[in-house]
């Protein structure tokens, strides 16, 4: 299990409210799209992070984590595992202090690299289903 209880609480609820959420797009069918929006519902602000950097849920988007010319708290992971171990890197790189894996995206080296980091880290879940557990 990569993530538990105590980690993703405090993911949600300390680290901060800038959440980058990488593969978002204004691609209504993705999954991304639905997350984003119960996020911004929980008050976390979201950050698009996609090639095209589309402006989504009325924020702007941004190319890349680099792009991004703030803070972020969290970064969301919604692209292949194959592809989700450069972004935890660049997520430790840019200064996040915490990385969330969604349900599906698994790099287990990505995930050792990333705590070892000091950073937190879930892997293989979902912020839209965990966080409103929390009040529960």
């Amino acid at each position: 299990m990569y993530g538990d209880e105590a980690t993703i609480r405090r993911i949600l609820t300390e680290l901060g409210d800038t959440w980058a959420v990488v593969g978002l797009s204004t691609n209504r069918s993705r999954a991304a799209y639905g997350v984003a929006q119960v996020l911004q519902r929980f008050g976390k602000r979201i950050v698009p992070v996609h090639p095209s950097a589309e402006t989504v849920h009325g924020e702007q988007g941004y190319a890349s984590l680099a792009d991004v010319p703030f803070e972020v708290d969290v970064v969301d992971v919604f692209v292949n595992s194959e592809l989700a171990g450069a972004v935890a890197d660049e997520a430790v790189t840019t200064g996040a202090r915490a990385v969330w894996f969604q349900l599906g995206v698994v790099d287990e080296t990505a995930y050792e690299r990333t705590r070892a980091a000091g950073l937190d880290m879930v892997m293989d879940r979902c912020p839209a289903i965990e966080i409103p557990l929390l009040d529960q």
